[in-house]
């Protein structure tokens, strides 16, 4: 089956890349206690708008390279990649000089506690800098994907996870550095990761992994402005969409530091578990976007339609096979982040909500998917912005704070936070990609360079 050909290798890229931050919790958690579960669980939404504005890139990077490379536009695919790169590297590099400059300030906005920023901010000033390491490591993976090539993306990133691993344990427990030593880690492996992709597309190849599909002249011709724009107007609207699942975590997790800082790293946990159940989603989402892109450049709009069926039914099995045994095993998996009875006890309910959200993340990954192949990147943007605004925040902060003379709701209101931040945007995506407009946009001219 070509779908779970491309797929699985991008389910294991997105392991490797979601364990880089569930490590860092689960280690400073055990190291340092629950304050630093809850100072880096809250900083880590600001270092992984890396991921949130880098994927807006990087998915119209996917989306160009797909249609061009199976067009046999190989000149636009190298305008395409070097465009991606410029942008990702000029957007996230003043977000990581900000976070050096400012981190304790950033954390204090959603203050989980005096402790927890301190531990946060430490965490932040360092990471920070991973930021353009993460974004150009997530163009890489995505040009190579839309070329048809998922496994090089998994060898290396998995490879820069078994660093980070190794490092995190050398610098946490071994040098005593703490929560500095989780962020020195990970922007060494992140750093690490970036300088193999680059050699490897400068080459043609990577050794032990052979030749790419793939080769970007590093003295060719520059981006034109018509790529860049194409780029923008493609990326913009699924950059927003990330940011509005990610930067949402920072109005959420305040509302949840009204419960106190024990909450707080429940939640933080229960996230990072559900991140960790995400991970399918790139390979779904990303084997969708590459052969359905394909299928639309040779204008095979109804093979590009089956493309995006069969991966849709794919990742419905087996987010919910993967969720059912997380849901199965909430307790164990909180032990693996914390020794303390009463945050284990709060977020047994809160990870098993989050299970339940992440079947629905499932069908949101898929659908946009194929919506990214098409360009037609808008409507995620919409349902991610309404299941935030209007349901998440809303009913989290109802369970903190009494409404309209209503008694609070408790710790189970964000148990439907949960749910409801992917169970609204999975309904819109999935509404959009059921209309079938997605396929119908014309395929991008070689002149559109």
């Amino acid at each position: 089956m070509r779908t779970a050909e491309l797929a699985w290798p991008r389910v294991v890229t997105g392991m490797a890349r979601m364990s880089k931050a569930t490590v860092d919790v689960a280690m400073v958690g055990l190291a340092v206690g629950p304050a630093a579960i809850a100072g880096v669980g809250v900083a880590t939404p600001f270092w992984t708008l890396a991921f949130m504005i880098g994927g807006g890139i990087a998915g119209a990077t996917i989306s160009l390279v797909a249609r061009h490379y199976g067009a046999g536009h190989r000149a636009a695919v190298d305008r395409a990649v070097k465009g991606s790169a410029v942008l990702a590297v000029a957007v996230t590099l003043p977000l990581a000089v900000l976070f050096w400059a400012v981190p304790g300030p950033l954390i204090a906005l959603v203050g989980p506690g005096d402790e927890a920023v301190r531990l946060g901010a430490d965490y932040l000033r360092v990471i920070g800098w991973a930021m353009p390491f993460a974004a150009l490591s997530l163009v890489a993976s995505r040009a190579l994907v839309g070329a048809g090539d998922a496994r090089t993306p998994m060898a290396v990133r998995a490879g820069g996870a078994l660093v980070n691993v190794a490092l995190n344990g050398v610098l946490i427990f071994g040098l005593g550095m703490g929560v500095r030593g989780a962020a020195f880690g990970s922007l060494l492996s992140n750093a690490g990761v970036a300088a193999v992709f680059m050699w490897g597309f400068s080459k043609g190849h990577l050794p032990g992994l052979g030749t790419l599909p793939l080769k970007v002249a590093v003295h060719g011709a520059a981006p034109t402005r018509q790529t860049l724009r194409r780029l923008v107007r493609i990326g913009t609207p699924l950059a927003g969409a990330n940011a509005v699942r990610g930067g949402g975590q920072f109005p959420l997790l305040a509302v949840v530091g009204l419960f106190g800082p024990q909450v707080v790293a429940a939640f933080v946990i229960a996230l990072r578990v559900r991140d960790f159940l995400n991970t399918p989603g790139w390979g779904f989402g990303l084997a969708s976007s590459s052969l359905a892109g394909q299928a639309l450049g040779r204008r095979q709009a109804g093979r590009a339609d089956a493309y995006a069926h069969e991966v849709l039914r794919f990742a419905v099995v087996v987010y919910t096979i993967g969720a059912a045994a997380a849901f199965a095993g909430a307790r164990p998996l909180a032990h693996l982040f914390t020794s303390e009875p009463a945050v284990i006890g709060l977020s047994v309910g809160l990870i098993r909500a989050a299970c339940v959200s992440a079947v629905f993340w499932g069908v949101l990954s898929a659908s946009v998917g194929a919506l990214r192949a098409g360009g037609d990147t808008r409507w995620p943007f919409y349902g991610n912005l309404l299941g935030l605004l209007a349901f998440a925040l809303p009913l989290a902060y109802a369970g903190a704070v009494s409404v309209g003379g209503l008694p609070a709701l408790g710790t189970s209101a964000l148990r439907g936070a949960l749910v409801l931040e992917m169970a609204v945007p999975a309904a819109v995506a999935y509404g959009r990609f059921r209309t079938g407009r997605w396929r119908r946009r014309a395929p991008v001219r070689q002149a559109a360079g």
